[in-house]
């Protein structure tokens, strides 16, 4: 793999230069900031490099697919190109969409999530037939445009082009590094539904003396908000945590071993807070960050903000909240459950409407089927935020294919998007086939 390794090395400049003029780009989904645009570009980047590629349209982003390769095995390759807002701009030490290094970084808004992926992906295959001609498989790339707002209309591409998803394993959009340096392959994901609650008063902003006789509907959505989740951080819905799976005894092996191998004052330290949540450690705090479902209050609007005093009775308050879901739990269930809980404790003028939804996802554990991901680990650990990560430690971090690609492969992507099941592509194949 020398050649290969040496012309990405002796590319790194033109690669670079590639990620931030895509990261220069805007394409925020959720606000539908250049979107089209973006899908236009990935498609151009895709061609450049030798993929047969074609838009898609959907009701909402366009979806980019490209083939490249021939051989008796497929690996299908999802990314999307669309980003998270990138408010509040006043946090930012440069321009969101600058893509400024500093200090051996690129800082941008979606460059780690999900357009370093991307292109770190397309400059593999690039390397591979610039060096060494044809691929020996075929590598198919789905690129899509709304995966920040719960992929709204990737199912429309889905339903009316199946055949061109057929494939014998798939890698999910992304990889990473904690904050230890150890890589991560992931074994599932949480779910999520995102909602927004709203609460009325007048109609039309007042002065704050009418506060007497007229009802504030910021305080009226505050006293909805305090109903949902108590100070011990237990979720107050009714039901919320009756289909949450806990850990089998194989999960729990794993997370054993995961919190013997973590440094908890190193990450507690990094995010500048005293403690976790409860005060829990060890175990306990990675069981709870990979099994446990959440309530987070994402935003809340009302009246005025800005600089110096205004006195105001708002006439109108929101509130946008994200529920993360771990299996078996259902958005839509879950949703049903939020509404009704509002309604028994008399907030049922309290609107709530659905921004988002889908479906968590779980893999079990590595076992016999799955034993040529492991030939190389040292270590076996669970990690992960929102997803159940299965991490190997230093002999993948030492590996190529761990130490350039990072990528994350599992058996399927997210259960609610209906991508047809493959077989599980070993990792050493994986490798072999971007690298």
């Amino acid at each position: 793999m020398n050649d290969v390794f040496g012309y990405i090395d002796g590319h790194r400049r033109q690669f670079i230069e590639r990620l931030q003029e895509l990261c220069r780009q805007p394409s925020i989904a959720a606000q539908n900031v250049g979107i089209q645009e973006t899908a236009r570009m990935v498609a151009g980047l895709m061609e450049h490099i030798g993929v047969k590629t074609e838009l898609y349209a959907t009701d909402g982003a366009p979806v980019v697919f490209g083939v490249v390769g021939s051989g008796p095995r497929t690996l299908l390759i999802y990314n999307h190109y669309d980003v998270q807002p990138p408010e509040p701009l006043g946090e930012w030490h440069s321009p969101p969409f600058a893509a400024e290094v500093r200090d051996g970084k690129l800082y941008a808004r979606g460059v780690a999530d999900n357009k370093g992926n991307l292109v770190a992906r397309l400059s593999a295959v690039e390397a591979w037939l610039q060096t060494r001609g044809a691929l020996p498989l075929t590598v198919k790339f789905v690129v899509e445009g709304e995966e920040e707002t719960s992929s709204a209309h990737l199912y429309q591409f889905v339903r009316q082009h199946q055949p061109l998803l057929q494939a014998d394993g798939c890698l999910w959009e992304a990889g990473g590094k904690d904050i230890q340096e150890n890589p991560g392959i992931y074994m599932g994901a949480k779910g999520i539904l995102y909602v927004e609650l709203e609460a009325k008063g007048a109609n039309r902003d007042l002065h704050s003396s009418q506060a007497t006789i007229v009802p504030n509907p910021a305080w009226r959505l505050v006293w909805a908000l305090s109903t949902l989740k108590g100070r011990s951080e237990n979720i107050l819905v009714e039901g919320f945590y009756d289909e949450v799976v806990e850990p089998s005894s194989e999960e729990m092996e794993h997370l054993r071993r995961l919190a013997a191998a973590r440094d908890d004052d190193l990450r507690r330290r990094d995010l500048g807070i005293d403690q976790f949540l409860l005060g829990v450690s060890g175990l306990q705090l990675v069981k709870r960050n990979l099994y446990q479902p959440t309530c987070t209050i994402c935003g809340i609007e009302s009246g005025y903000t800005g600089p110096g005093s205004k006195t105001v009775l708002p006439h109108r308050a929101t509130a946008k909240i994200d529920f993360r879901l771990v299996p078996n739990q259902r958005p839509d269930d879950i949703f049903e459950k939020v509404k009704h809980h509002l309604a028994q404790h008399g907030f049922a003028d309290v609107q709530i409407r659905q921004l988002g939804a889908e479906h968590p996802a779980r893999t079990p554990v590595p076992g016999d089927d799955h034993r040529d991901l492991w030939t190389r680990a040292d270590g076996l650990a669970v990690d992960g935020g929102d997803r159940t990560n299965v991490r190997t430690h230093r002999a993948v971090r030492n590996s190529h294919c761990g130490d350039r690609l990072r990528v994350r492969a599992q058996q399927r992507p997210r259960a609610q998007r209906e991508y047809p099941a493959g077989r599980f592509l070993p990792a050493s194949q994986a490798c072999g086939a971007l690298v």
